[in-house]
């Protein structure tokens, strides 16, 4: 029997997903397992139809495949895909099975912790690896190599506007650079914007961050992109929560003070930024972008759909220049 772990970031991204799949299947290969005796199994939310025993009736079948492995004298292949939903009586049932199971290599992804039965069995009987989260830049460092090793003609300008259309999704990188294989001359930026339309569903901290270091033309793209798949509340929420942590670090006495205050660890990446940036902020312009929040409000839940996006860009310049101290 071997077993692997493939533990990725809770909410992975399709990026950080697909990274995670794909070393599942190169391990069940690497066992010498054949693509035929390979069964998957995605393990149900909360819900799912009850089983006639401990596991619901979607995992029932593990049952059979962990107990007797391949019926035709190869290894079977079991990958158990979003392990992290494993309810504890199944995760103890499961990881009973693992440790006596024989012939079988079985893959384990999952987003987040696992059961401790579960990890109990891993550390015992198996391996774990991590998939990390990929944010921008660590796409933009992954994107550079992947062009080298491709042999691409690539400039640098071509790869910022990949990472502007594709974010930090690797998988729809990798699926950029076939296209573009075959591209003739230099791939410049104008050549990648004109020929990739999408938008990348980003994490929206990226926005609110150029918002607070006053960098206009890039928090208005990113708001761009941000509209094709957030509701305009969502975005305005994310400004108002921008501006109640400067109004937060304005009165705070001192880090400490301003920590309890937010609610927030020591640890988060944000406390220093917006920390470091208290002394820049008027209390004129924290005024002003209060009211301005609230008039936007009412226009997007009040106004006709076409004023939304035109009210978001004027408040993305207001907001940014207030805030940068401007």
């Amino acid at each position: 029997m071997s077993l692997l772990l493939i533990s990725g970031p809770s909410g992975a991204g399709p990026g950080e997903r697909q990274e995670m799949l794909e070393r599942a299947r190169r391990f069940l290969a690497e066992q010498g397992v054949e693509p035929s005796d390979v069964v998957r199994i995605d393990v149900p939310s909360r819900g799912g139809e009850d089983g006639s025993g401990a596991l619901r009736a979607d995992l029932e079948g593990l049952v059979p495949m962990l107990q007797s492995g391949s019926l035709f004298g190869g290894v079977q292949g079991v990958e158990l895909v979003d392990a992290q939903n494993l309810l504890a009586g199944e995760a103890a049932v499961v990881s009973d099975l693992i440790r006596v199971a024989e012939g079988v290599a079985i893959a384990l992804v999952a987003e987040g912790s696992v059961h401790s039965s579960i990890a109990a069995a891993v550390k015992d009987v198996g391996t774990k690896v991590v998939v990390r989260k990929v944010w921008e830049s660590g796409a933009t460092t992954w994107l550079s190599e992947e062009v080298k090793t491709r042999g691409l003609d690539i400039d640098s300008g071509g790869i910022a506007a990949l990472v502007q259309r594709f974010g930090a999704d690797l998988a729809s990188l990798g699926q950029a650079l076939d296209q573009l294989a075959g591209t003739k001359g230099k791939v410049t930026a104008a050549a990648v914007l004109d020929r990739f339309r999408n938008r990348p569903n980003e994490p929206i901290f990226h926005y609110t961050d150029a918002v607070a270091a006053g960098k206009t033309q890039e928090a208005l793209r990113r708001l761009g992109d941000l509209l094709v798949h957030q509701h305009p509340l969502v975005i305005l929420a994310s400004l108002e929560n921008e501006v109640r942590r400067r109004s937060m670090a304005l009165a705070a006495a001192d880090k400490e003070a301003f920590i309890q205050m937010a609610g927030a660890r020591p640890s988060d990446k944000w406390v220093d930024r917006v920390w470091r940036r208290r002394g820049k902020l008027k209390d004129s312009s924290l005024r002003a972008a209060v009211e301005a929040l609230a008039r936007a409000d009412k226009v997007l839940k009040s106004a006709p759909e076409e004023l939304h996006r035109v009210t978001l860009e004027r408040l993305t310049v207001a907001v940014s220049r207030w805030l940068s101290g401007r």
